[in-house]
C-alpha cells in the first residue's frame, strides 16, 4: 500500500544489463521515484559524487570493478548512503560478502520487482529520520550513545560510520538489554523479514561489533547466547 514514500527519492541503479535496468526503471517510477542507470562501477562512482541519490540498487557482477568494490568505495566516501545489492541466486558466499562490505539489504536473482520494490521502501523509511524525534530519542551506554532521532550514533566521542541497517540493529537490541533474541527473531524484528537467510543477522552483528567493541573478539556488549542469538549487555551496570 502506497508508494517508496510520500516524496520523489533519487534512486541509482547500477547493472550493466540494459533488461534488467529497464524493468527496475519502469517499477520505480510508477512508485514515484527518480531514477538513474549507469552500467558499470566506475559510472556509478562518478554518478554519486556528482548528485547524491537516496538509495543505490548496486548488481554484484559486472565487467570491470564489481558491485563489492563499489560497495566498499561508497561505504569509505558515504557511509550513511543505503544500498541494496542484486546477487545471484543461490550464491550464499556472494550474498555474505555483499553484506560485509556494507550492504544494507540484498535481492537475489531472477528477483520480483514487486519484492525489490518493498525492499528499497523498507530500508528507505529506516533511513529517513522522523520529523519529530521521541522524547526517547537517545539511547546511552557508558560511552556509547544513539540517537535514535537524528540517526546517528557515538562512541568515546566519536561519531561511529553505520550503514542503516547497522543502526537499526544497535537501537534494537540498547532497546531491549539483557535478552536473548534468535537470529529469526532479529531478522523479523529488525528487518520485517519472516524468513531469510540468517548469515544477514550474523553479518550485521559482526560488523557492528567490529565498530563498538574495544575488542570483537571478546565482545562486552553484543554477547553470544549459545543456542539461542544475541543479547545485548549494558556495560554501564557493569562493575
Amino acid at each position: 500500500m502506497g508508494s517508496v514514500a510520500a516524496v520523489s527519492h533519487r534512486v541509482l541503479v547500477v547493472d550493466d544489463d540494459p533488461t534488467v535496468s529497464d524493468v527496475v526503471r519502469r517499477y520505480l517510477e510508477q512508485e514515484g521515484c527518480q531514477v538513474r542507470l549507469v552500467g558499470d562501477g566506475l559510472a556509478a562512482l562518478a554518478a554519486v559524487a556528482a548528485e547524491l541519490p537516496d538509495i543505490v540498487v548496486l548488481d554484484l557482477m559486472m565487467p570491470g570493478m564489481d558491485g563489492l568494490e563499489v560497495c566498499r568505495r561508497l561505504r569509505h566516501q558515504t557511509p550513511d548512503l543505503p544500498v541494496v545489492m542484486l546477487t545471484a541466486l543461490g550464491e550464499e558466499s556472494d550474498r555474505v560478502l555483499g553484506l560485509e562490505v556494507g550492504a544494507d539489504d540484498y535481492v537475489t536473482k531472477p528477483f520480483s520487482p514487486r519484492e525489490l520494490v518493498l525492499r528499497i521502501r523498507s530500508v528507505l523509511r529506516r533511513a529517513v529520520a522522523p520529523v519529530a524525534p521521541p522524547v526517547d530519542a537517545v539511547l546511552s551506554d557508558g560511552d556509547l550513545t544513539a540517537d535514535t532521532g537524528r540517526r546517528t550514533a557515538w562512541l568515546g566521542g566519536s561519531a561511529l560510520a553505520l550503514t542503516v541497517r547497522e543502526f537499526d540493529l544497535l537501537e534494537f537490541l540498547m532497546r531491549h538489554p539483557a535478552r536473548a533474541w534468535s537470529r529469526a527473531e532479529l531478522l523479523d524484528k529488525v528487518w520485517g523479514w519472516q524468513f531469510g537467510d540468517h548469515s544477514t543477522v550474523t553479518v550485521h552483528v559482526r560488523r557492528l561489533r567490529e565498530k563498538i567493541e574495544v575488542n570483537p573478539a571478546e565482545p562486552r556488549r553484543i554477547l553470544t547466547a549459545w543456542g539461542v542469538g544475541y543479547r545485548y549487555e549494558q556495560v554501564s551496570g557493569n562493575a
